[in-house]
């Protein structure tokens, strides 16, 4: 048992931190801005909360956080009240958001100075794969701290490996993102020769995932070519829209904007539920999103000098 601190209770991070208390058995403190929800993460699993990431830190052989971007990362750490003036010599400070290189490579640097060790451990599969313990982790970082955190990682991870010297985990997190736009753009491709083909679309829409998810191919399943995209890792759906219509949508169905792994998507509104019963309403939506991404141009590419 180790005594362990996560910063971070968001959809990623409440169940994280609450697979370290069940399954791996640790003494737990957890901190959340928003103090209700560390109050209710406690009653839930135990433990104990704390006011500050650095009061979190304090005396802990790790510290996990799980957070929102760059900004939100250098809060927790470097902040007023952030887990780097506390955090032991020797402890290992594990970070999972999805970041950017450049932050995971200052705080690894910030942390040895001050005699403990950072690593960057973005991870992959949703709210989902969080909720089951069965997330696949990307590391960066040094090869002994690494080898310490991930037995502790692994109560809520099915994968976790060390790429590479710091940076490597946010690096190969971006490779993952790639490989999901890249899955978006071939099923567009799909769905836009289906329309052509003079294929019923609503019946291609419902049949693919079916053959993705009984078929275990993809953890999610995008079908975008109108830019409708279904993730079903988390039952979300999304379409993208203007800004008249997709204001009208939002105040109309009670919606918000989408969002998936952590960042907002600022042109897609979420679809709930009970739309997706009504089709004749979402396919005016849709067609209103095939519409408008007709009029979308790349953004022209600035030639060398």
């Amino acid at each position: 048992m180790a005594k362990v601190a996560f910063l971070g209770l968001g959809v990623m991070g409440y169940p994280m931190a609450g697979h370290l208390k069940v399954k791996g058995g640790h003494e737990v403190t957890v901190y959340n801005r928003t103090t209700a929800k560390a109050e209710k993460w406690v009653a839930q699993f135990g433990g104990r909360h704390a006011r500050t990431p650095r009061e979190a830190a304090e005396c802990q052989d790790f510290v996990m956080s799980c957070v929102g971007n760059d900004n939100d990362v250098r809060e927790v750490t470097l902040g007023e009240h952030g887990a780097f003036k506390a955090v032991k010599a020797g402890a290992v400070f594990v970070d999972h958001t999805t970041a950017s290189a450049e932050i995971a490579r200052e705080l690894h640097a910030a942390a040895r100075t001050r005699g403990f060790d950072f690593i960057d451990a973005p991870v992959s599969g949703g709210q989902a794969g969080a909720e089951n313990g069965v997330l696949s982790v990307m590391c960066g970082g040094d090869d002994a701290p690494f080898g310490r955190a991930e037995k502790i990682i692994a109560a809520y991870a099915r994968a976790c490996n060390l790429i590479g010297a710091p940076g490597s985990g946010q690096l190969a997190k971006m490779c993952n993102q790639i490989c999901i736009a890249g899955t978006v753009q071939g099923l567009a491709e799909a769905l836009h020769f289906a329309k052509r083909a003079g294929l019923d679309t609503e019946k291609l829409i419902a049949t693919i995932p079916e053959i993705e998810r009984k078929g275990a191919a993809n953890p999610y399943t995008s079908l975008n070519g109108n830019m409708f995209t279904l993730l079903h890792q988390s039952s979300r759906v999304a379409i993208r829209l203007p800004i008249d219509k997709r204001e009208e949508f939002l105040k109309k169905h009670k919606s918000k904007l989408f969002e998936a792994y952590g960042a907002v998507m600022e042109e897609y509104v979420a679809v709930p539920d009970s739309m997706l019963k009504n089709t004749k309403e979402l396919q005016k939506y849709l067609a209103a999103s095939y519409e408008y991404v007709r009029t979308l141009k790349p953004k022209p590419t600035k030639k060398k000098s």
